[in-house]
């Protein structure tokens, strides 16, 4: 995954995210814990959380991905692999509630070696 593929007019384009990984902007809105209506307007879509969350959810797909196989992998990895000493949260969970650099650190402990 390329970050300025998924690049419109400035601002991360949940439209292509979301044909990216097969599935819906609403889906995606879900997984990253904005309302409904966070991708119908464009102001809502360049708003700092909305923009904020998609590029940690890229950030994180993209470090995944070369161990998943592919986008789609990585795509459910963040959304469905509880992670230990996080109390079993998923990424998307942390990443809903501000704490992507979790993430980052867990991945960082896997990626050096250390159990995480």
């Amino acid at each position: 995954m390329q970050m300025l593929e998924f690049i419109s007019g400035e601002v991360f384009s949940p439209v292509r995210i979301a044909e990216s990984l097969r599935t819906t902007k609403g889906e995606i809105a879900s997984t990253l814990g904005l309302g409904r209506d966070a991708f119908s307007r464009r102001s809502r879509i360049e708003a700092v959380k909305t923009q904020t969350r998609l590029r940690e959810m890229l950030e994180i797909l993209n470090r995944v991905e070369p161990q998943a196989g592919s986008a789609l992998a990585a795509y459910a990895w963040f959304r469905s692999e509880p992670l230990p000493g996080f109390g079993n949260q998923t990424p998307d969970q942390l990443v809903r509630r501000g704490r992507a650099q979790m993430v980052h650190t867990y991945l960082d402990r896997v990626v050096a070696g250390g159990y995480a």
